[in-house]
């Protein structure tokens, strides 16, 4: 199994899949499809020195975040699909 170490401000997010039909089998519009996607933090870069300033990072492995849903670059990993973003990225924190 492969481990994703990300480097700098980098996080990498695991895409909760949202419903494409509700309950009663009504198909959702595709207009929800491009709504902000939820997704758990699998792993976070150090942060450091970018651009010349000091980037720290707020965001731990296991928090719940919200992202634009054509944020980061996808990647599929041992059959597991990935985002990878910039801290500066994400959203909200969902307590």
């Amino acid at each position: 199994m492969a481990i994703i170490k990300p480097i700098l401000d980098k996080v990498v997010l695991k895409v909760e899949k949202k419903e494409e039909a509700t309950r009663n089998g009504i198909i959702l519009a595709g207009k929800s499809k491009d709504e902000p996607l939820l997704a758990t933090v699998v792993a976070r870069g150090p942060g450091g020195m970018i651009d010349g300033k000091e980037v720290k990072m707020y965001i731990e492995s296991g928090d719940k975040v919200i992202v634009n849903k054509y944020s980061g670059s996808e990647i599929t990993l041992d059959g597991q699909e990935y985002v990878i973003v910039r801290q500066t990225d994400i959203l909200a924190h969902v307590v």
